[in-house]
């Protein structure tokens, strides 16, 4: 089957067993160019290992990855020399300075001595760096190392950017300047994000596939991820706010519930659609219907809806 130049990377089947222990199971994955999809998923889902796989840092039990159309397995240096990678713990060399430690990591990567130092001029300034270059690594804050790793992973110009928690144990700041430089990037690269943070998800990423118990739960777009779990339930707010019991007699409505903000839930019956009923109701009733929204799923509502049975991993007998 003919490579399609708009994917830059694809997994099929890919499947991880650590002795009777199957922490990735069947995994498909595509990447389009010029995207960034957020692997998304609770702390032990099995991200760090498919992001290992992905790099080919660690072999798959079976299955098959390609890279710009390259075989990962068959042809490694070809399909490596493709992507960028950036891992949980970012592979730095602290007593080194910035301009020292990219020099070294552009020769790894085989960038030509000609072009050697016009490419580390260009990782730095396209990382916020151009300033740092002879600056030891051990003297900069961990957001700035952060930006370093990330310098490394784009010198040699991959098609392909992988990144393993790229925020961990940074500070509100250094969160927003990574999430921003990582949106930055994206226009170039095609970008692998792996998190459990939610709001990274939705800030950063245009796909999110979840990933729960080394299996593939749900796989959209950010919007058709809330879409799916949208439901028929309405916001209400009233100037004067009626009994709950009031609203709960209206045709159509199951329940009620005041919530916190002052707002007012209505739990629609199945297959009913009481928003002209309330309007009506407000009118005749003087309450001074001031909002009707549909409930909005949050992210994190959906998250944990498809996260939450903890059955353990599938063993082989």
């Amino acid at each position: 089957m003919p490579h399609s130049p708009d994917i830059t990377l694809s997994a099929h089947r890919l499947t991880r067993r650590y002795g009777n222990i199957l922490a990735v199971a069947e995994l498909d994955l595509e990447l389009k160019r010029g995207e960034v999809l957020g692997l998304l998923g609770p702390n032990g889902a099995g991200k760090s290992t498919t992001m290992q796989m992905l790099t080919g840092n660690l072999a798959p039990s079976s299955g098959s990855i390609a890279v710009c159309g390259i075989d990962l397995l068959e042809h490694p240096k070809q399909a490596k020399a493709k992507i960028g990678y950036l891992p949980e713990t970012p592979p730095l060399y602290r007593e080194l300075t910035v301009d020292e430690f990219l020099t070294f990591c552009g020769r790894l990567h085989k960038v030509a001595r000609t072009a050697l130092r016009a490419a580390v001029t260009e990782a730095k300034a396209r990382c916020g760096l151009s300033d740092m270059g002879r600056r030891l690594i051990a003297h900069l804050s961990k957001g700035y190392q952060q930006r370093v790793g990330i310098a490394q992973a784009i010198l040699h110009k991959p098609d392909v950017l992988i990144l393993d928690e790229p925020t961990a144990g940074l500070d509100p700041n250094q969160i927003r300047e990574i999430r921003a430089l990582i949106r930055e990037l994206s226009s170039k690269y095609s970008v692998i994000l792996s998190t459990h943070i939610l709001p990274e998800v939705e800030t950063v990423c245009d796909r999110v596939q979840i990933l729960h118990r080394g299996k593939i739960v749900f796989a959209d777009s950010i919007e058709g991820l809330r879409r799916s779990r949208q439901t028929e339930n309405l916001l209400l707010g009233f100037a004067r706010p009626p009994a709950l019991q009031a609203l709960q007699a209206i045709p159509g409505v199951k329940d009620a519930q005041l919530l916190e903000s002052g707002l007012m839930l209505v739990y629609s019956a199945p297959n009913s659609a009481p928003a002209e009923a309330i309007a009506r109701a407000a009118v005749e009733n003087n309450w001074g219907l001031t909002q009707m929204s549909p409930e909005r799923t949050r992210l994190e509502d959906v998250f944990a809806e498809l996260t939450r049975l903890d059955t353990p991993n599938e063993k082989v007998a």
